[in-house]
């Protein structure tokens, strides 16, 4: 990742509050699936006890795949004009980097609980894990995803090369927030979201380019097919049961 971009999302998605401390005993990584919508404040209270407990040692890391009802959420990067309707969902002041995004109903988020104390203290790296890990899941379905340099997320290109007509849409977002080194927050995959929900923010404050998903892109995945897709992914960037 080119290091201009690096700082960007960086700066843009996450915050680091303390130093490493004392490394807490290991536990094997949990795997968590909800088969309903998820309030978003309730997920964030799920979080912060178990990033907590992770923290003190209690605890093991934990990836969470749901789904929320719609709702917008506004990073801590967020512009007030980038809500273009403020009455359409439920708007959530959120802790994670990054401005406003779009959850709701056939979109996949997974909430990633690691302990970068044990796993490397090292931010850049965890980020650029975490798109890797998209990035994969998407190509098991035979989608190309890609960074692009000053634009938070995965990117899809459509349409040929060259033509007037190309463009690119993302996919999937990623919004991070670290303290004392435990994560929480993570990334969101579109498989078959209301796209026109999208259309009440300027998604991550970019208005110049679209929104896509798996089944937009003529694919029709199910979501255990794409969870199934994200936790070998996962093996595959970060290992499963998480340091030795």
């Amino acid at each position: 990742m080119p290091a201009t971009q690096s700082s960007a999302l960086i700066k843009d998605m996450m915050t680091v509050l303390e130093p490493p401390a004392a490394l807490p005993a290991t536990f094997p990584l949990e795997w968590r699936i909800s088969d309903t919508p998820v309030p978003y404040l309730e997920a964030v209270a799920v979080m912060e006890q178990r990033a907590a407990a992770i923290r003190a040692g209690t605890a093991g890391e934990l990836v969470w795949l749901l789904e929320h009802p719609a709702l917008y959420t506004a990073g801590t990067s967020a512009d007030p004009a980038e809500l273009v309707d403020a009455e359409r969902f439920p708007v959530h002041s959120s802790g994670r980097g990054g401005r406003y995004t779009y959850h709701g109903p056939g979109q996949r988020v997974a909430y990633v609980m690691l302990d970068l104390k044990q796993r490397g203290p090292d931010v850049r790296r965890y980020v650029a894990n975490l798109e890797d890990w998209v990035i994969r899941t998407l190509g098991q379905f035979s989608v190309i995803g890609e960074r692009r340099e000053g634009r938070v997320g995965i990117w899809v290109r459509r349409g040929a090369p060259h033509s007037p007509l190309a463009r690119e849409d993302k996919i999937a977002a990623i919004g991070v927030r670290i303290r004392k080194w435990v994560t929480f927050h993570g990334v969101s995959i579109n498989v078959e979201p209301e796209l026109s929900h999208f259309d009440g923010i300027i998604p991550c404050g970019i208005s110049e380019h679209g929104v896509t998903s798996l089944w937009d892109l003529g694919l029709t995945p199910s979501m255990p097919e794409v969870d199934n897709a994200l936790r070998s992914s996962f093996e595959a960037v970060f290992g499963d049961t998480g340091p030795s």
